[in-house]
């Protein structure tokens, strides 16, 4: 049975979580957006497999799944056909029809555009930054490139055994999840992949973040984390992560 087209309103809130592409409750959406993904667009959502929402407190909390970016992708290429009235409707719907053509043009994917993948290279651009301010001369940039090569990164550590540190993960989540799209805590999974050194494992995990069939979220109810959580938890840009979802 084909799913039952969304209304403008699902459609735009399935918009918004996947312009966050992480899990966001719904005090969060209100504060920001003004807005909270209840009621009817939350049964839609829910039931037609785009969104996952689970209860945090005494709210819920949403995140896009593979279908829900799959549907996102489409929206993209064929255009919003909901029905949606007034200017904000119509910039909706031109801001996301014609969103193809820089896809088009660059070669990327919505993951790509929208995913949130932190990289080093900020870092090393603030660092560089701070040091020219802070620095007294003005030698030229050019010269300090001569005079101060850049320095290569070490090499990844790779784990003395015969699955990489992405295999090790992937089965310990399918080990700990109990159904498609779990929600799997790192202070369980962790334990699961052996001698793999934990620098190793966060950088994987850094990579796999990236990735169109992997989620990392922090926990929404700050105050059910452990110290045990808390000690588990992956640091990407300056967020800590507790939880891990891995699509099929």
């Amino acid at each position: 049975m084909p799913d039952k087209p969304l209304s403008f309103s699902a459609t735009c809130a399935l918009l918004i979580l996947m312009a966050e592409d992480r899990e966001v409750s719904n005090p969060e959406l209100k504060e920001k957006y003004g807005v909270t993904v209840t009621g009817k667009e939350r049964t839609a959502l829910n039931d037609g497999g785009f969104v996952t929402s689970r209860r945090t407190g005494r709210s819920f909390s949403h995140v896009l799944t593979d279908k829900g970016w799959h549907h996102a992708s489409e929206l993209v290429r064929d255009g919003i056909s909901a029905p949606g009235t007034g200017f904000a409707a119509a910039a909706v719907k031109a801001l996301v029809g014609n969103l193809q053509r820089h896809i088009d043009r660059s070669e990327t994917s919505l993951a790509e555009i929208f995913g949130r993948v932190e990289g080093p290279a900020s870092g090393v651009h603030e660092s560089s930054m701070a040091e020219t301010t802070a620095g007294t001369t003005a030698e030229p940039i050019a010269q300090q490139s001569i005079a101060q090569p850049p320095i290569a990164p070490p090499p990844i550590e790779r784990v003395p055994a015969s699955e990489d540190v992405e295999t090790l993960i992937r089965k310990a989540y399918a080990q700990l999840a109990d159904r498609p799209n779990a929600w799997v805590s790192l202070t369980r999974l962790r334990p699961l992949l052996g001698d793999a050194p934990r620098d190793v494992v966060d950088a994987v995990l850094r990579h796999m973040i990236g990735l169109p069939d992997v989620r990392l979220v922090p926990e929404s109810n700050q105050k059910m984390l452990t110290d045990e959580d808390r000690g588990a938890a992956v640091v990407i840009g300056d967020q800590a992560k507790h939880l891990i979802l891995i699509g099929a």
